[in-house]
Parts: structure tokens; sequence; C-alpha cells
């Protein structure tokens, strides 16, 4: 694997850039200057007799580090198909500067030990990696974990990814716990007595194809299930991956009615629909599955009014002898990372489904808002993290050239437009040479 090549300069000043500040939904030509690692100012600044580092970005976007808080790094475990370390590096190829991988390795995230692991991991990365450890212990739900010590020693959220916690009364001790140490608690929402075996959207698709169905109301109980626990206990919910039009609708009235809930989409959930696995192509297949065009809309409708907050990947690591099987035997998933900016900005803001500081503040400033931590705005004389990216740049997916170890993508060869052009973060400049 190559290393990437990270720069350390004491002052850097990025010239011409086009700055788009998610907290105010806006973005304008300006200087941005950093000295030892922290930003001081965001503004016409004169370069004359500086005597630090000039890196000009005219024509790219600078924007706070983005986040994907939702992703599977493999490690341990499964380090055939993802490390932290080749984590990291397609995060970096996407854009991001942090992501949260979610605890169902081996062994599970559910310990200290496990955390304080994965923060070692990635002491010496451009990447931060936030660390989301499990709801009970072995994700086996049926005792909570240790939530105290797993957030002392870095964790950001839980979850039992994967799995929904297992019952209400666990939902309820684990969301009561969780308000002590105001994270949020993020659900897999899928009720497996309906979903069963499986495999993709429960339609007249999937009665033609022969496969065995996954019920839209399978997440929507669950939805409904945990957000009434959530209006008991005034704790804060996060559903990950919703994909049901009923679903965001259910999360769109609960806000309206006053309880803590946040939601995300991935970009396969607002560009595919369950007719793409007609090919039989396990690249397509995912949980929650590809859905209708109806579910499609409604993503659209929740991302345009707010109901959805977040657009996050679910980066899914999976080795080629996995996927190439029949559909039913292969695993749940997709790589997402490396191509999540360019179908926002493909299928999203080209649209004009939303402009561009709306999208990049759901990459931004809602995840951090979500998890309570200082990321994702400008903040003067607090450390610098940006994600700087060409707009306009078109370029073709090739899962090839991907920098995952796993090559699992349903868009290998679309066409895509927005890339990232270099990173900053930890004192660190990298740029995209690829």
């Amino acid at each position: 694997m190559n290393v990437p090549r990270l720069e350390k300069s004491k002052k850097i000043l990025f010239a011409n850039a086009v700055v788009l500040d998610p907290e105010k939904l806006t973005q304008k030509k300006a200087d941005v200057l950093v000295e030892n690692g922290k930003l001081v100012d965001i503004g016409k600044i004169d370069s004359a007799g500086f005597s630090g580092k000039v890196f000009d970005v005219a024509g790219k976007v600078l924007c706070p580090g983005m986040i994907d808080m939702h992703v599977h790094l493999r490690q341990p475990g499964r380090e055939d198909e993802e490390t932290v370390e080749s984590g990291a590096e397609a995060a970096m190829a996407g854009g991001f500067t942090a992501v949260c991988p979610m605890p169902n390795t081996d062994p599970t995230a559910d310990t200290a030990e496990v955390i304080d692991f994965l923060k070692k991991k990635s002491e010496n990365l451009l990447v931060d990696v936030l660390p989301i450890a499990a709801v009970t212990k072995g994700r086996a739900g049926e005792s909570l974990t240790e939530m105290g010590a797993l957030v002392e020693a870095g964790a950001v959220a839980f979850s039992d990814d994967g799995d929904p916690i297992a019952t209400a009364e666990l939902v309820r001790r684990a969301m009561e716990y969780a308000t002590m140490f105001d994270v949020p608690i993020i659900e897999h929402c899928e009720d497996k007595s309906l979903s069963k075996n499986g495999g993709m959207n429960e339609s007249a698709v999937s009665t033609r194809l022969g496969l065995a169905g996954i019920p839209g109301i399978s997440e929507d109980v669950c939805v409904a299930r945990d957000i009434q626990v959530a209006r008991l206990t005034g704790a804060k919910l996060h559903i990950a991956h919703i994909s049901t039009a009923e679903s965001v609708d259910l999360v769109r009235q609960a806000k309206k009615q006053g309880v803590n809930v946040t939601c995300e989409v991935m970009p396969h959930h607002f560009t595919l629909i369950d007719e793409a696995i007609s090919s039989y192509d396990s690249n397509f297949k995912m949980n929650p599955p590809l859905r209708t065009q109806r579910d499609v809309d409604a993503m659209i409708e929740g991302l345009q009014d707010g109901t959805i907050d977040v657009i996050a990947t679910d980066h899914a690591p999976h080795s080629i002898e996995e996927k190439q099987v029949e559909f039913d035997l292969a695993p749940f998933g997709i790589v997402g990372l490396e191509t999540a900016l360019g179908l926002v900005i493909e299928f999203l803001v080209k649209k004009k489904i939303l402009t561009l500081p709306q999208a990049i503040a759901k990459m931004t400033k809602e995840p951090a808002d979500v998890l309570n931590i200082k990321r994702g705005v400008f903040r003067k004389n607090e450390p610098a993290c940006f994600s700087i990216f060409d707009p306009e740049v078109q370029w073709k997916v090739d899962k090839e050239q991907f920098k995952s170890k796993s090559k699992n993508t349903p868009f290998d060869g679309w066409n895509l437009t927005g890339k990232c052009f270099a990173l900053y973060n930890k004192g660190l400049l990298w740029k995209n040479e690829s």
C-alpha cells in the first residue's frame, strides 16, 4: 500500500478558496490562514511577505472537514477486507477527514480496550477515527456494555449496527444511560421477525426475480418503537440508513412533536431502486435494501425539508470471493467512501434538490451536531480541519483505482461530478494526486 504523502507547515495560507460555511449556508471567495495547526483568519489576506506556505486553491471549495458517521473498517477481525489504515486512505480519497466505525468487528467494539486499539491505530493518520461502541455485549442483545468506560475511552455513540437493539426494554435502559453522557443511540431499525432471510426489498420485483423480500414495515415498526422510547427517556436517537417513505414520515412527525430524533440517508438510497437487482448482481445487495421510486422520492423530500439530517455512506467492504456468489448467499453491503461526494453533487446539487452549502452541511455540521463533537464548522483559534474539493470536475468511477481494499460497488463505470482536491487536519496537508 502506498503511504499518502503528508506535508507539515507551521504557517499555511490557502489562497483564493471558495469558502463554504455550512453554519451560515454561504460560499464566498476568501483566503484562509492557519498557524500552528489552528485557524487564524478567513478573508482577504495579503500574501506579500508571507513567510509560510502558500497553497493556491483557486476555483476549489474549502469547507470544514467532512465526517462520515457510519462506516465499517473491519478491524479487528477482517483485515483482508479493510483496515483502519486502508479505510482512512479511502476516506481521504473521498474527501473525509473523520470517520466513525461501527462496532460489528471481531472482537466486537464493546470494551475500552477495543476502542483504545482503534484510537491508537489512527494516531498517526490524517483522518480522525471516532469509534462507535456496541450497545450490548457482543451485540448479542442480552446485557448492556459498560457505557461510561467506553465513552471515557473515546466512543462517540452507541449502536448494535448490523442488528437492532433486541428489545424495547434494552433500548430504554441504553437510552437512559446514554443521556448521562449526552451521546446518541444509533439504531439499525429492522424487525427480524418480519425481514427473516430476505435479501432485497419485498415488492413485485422480488416476486418476479424469485428472491425473498424484506418488507418496508420491518424498518417502520422498529423506527416507531424507538421513537416512542426516545419520547419517554428524552434521549438522543439517531436512525441509521433510513430507507422507507413511512420511516421518513415517522421521523418528521416525531421532530414536530419535540422528540430528540435525527436520521441519516446513504447515497445508494437516493440514487438506486430495487429494479437494479434484476441483474442479480450482489453489488446491489445491501441492508436496508434498495427500495422503490416512491421511497427514493421520500428520501429527496426528507433531505429538502430537513427531516433527514445527515448523509453518510455505510461503507461496508467485502472480499470479491464473498460477493461473487449467488445473490441469496452474498453478504449485504457496498463500499461508499470514495463515491459519496460525487453522488451527492451529481444527484442532489446538479439536480437542484439541495444547494451545495445545504448538501455539504449534511456531511459536516450536521453529523458533528448529532454526535455532539467539536467539528463541522469554522472556529477561529481552534484546530483547523478542512476538506477541499473541485465541485466541477467530472470523472468516471473505476473500482480498480479505489484505495479501499474492497471493490464491492454498484457505481463502477458511472460518470460523477466533484472530487476531493486536498485535505488539512492535525496540522497535516494532503494533496490528492490520483
